[in-house]
């Protein structure tokens, strides 16, 4: 089973996931974007958020009015359905949290297949001073209080748009 369906079966029912190419990626993300919405420039070459109506210098009043946050997500670890985001400067924390929409863009080839494989990549990207992740494994949820109540402290839904060809 490759890494993306490994993915693709550990999210299935948490996450909503898309697989495309880099040329089909602006039709997936406008399809899944619910306005208005923030996000962080995303590291891909060929792949912007330009034109997408996704607002990258956002202020505390935008973030807080957003429906949709769409952020780069480090790399993914496939059998956990996880995904790792790095807090940075330009907000992809807040982004990826706030909104009750999260919208995590990967390449195919940033998946690790478990834990030992992520806890090395944990240690490149801290040695590199990329020290603060989140692993986001689908919408929030806690069952504090007895029921599992879903979106209190996070998204309450989970998109991964994974580009084949990066």
């Amino acid at each position: 089973m490759s890494a993306i369906e490994e993915f693709l079966t550990a999210t299935e029912g948490d996450v909503t996931a898309h697989v495309t190419e880099s040329d089909g990626f602006e039709d997936v993300l406008t399809s899944v974007v619910e306005s208005p919405a923030i996000g962080t420039p995303l590291p891909f070459e060929s792949v912007t958020l330009a034109g997408t109506g996704v607002e990258t210098d956002f202020s505390p009043a935008s973030l807080e009015a957003a429906k949709t946050g769409v952020t780069p997500v480090s790399f993914g670890i496939s059998n956990y359905g996880t995904l790792s985001l790095c807090a940075d400067a330009a907000g992809t924390e807040l982004a990826s949290l706030y909104p009750p929409r999260h919208v995590g863009v990967l390449a195919a080839s940033d998946f690790q297949t478990g834990m030992k494989d992520a806890f090395e990549r944990l240690e490149a990207e801290f040695e590199a001073g990329r020290d603060t992740q989140v692993l986001a494994t689908g919408p929030s949820a806690t069952a504090d209080m007895g029921t599992l109540v879903s979106g209190v402290h996070g998204p309450g839904e989970v998109h991964a748009v994974v580009l084949e060809d990066r």
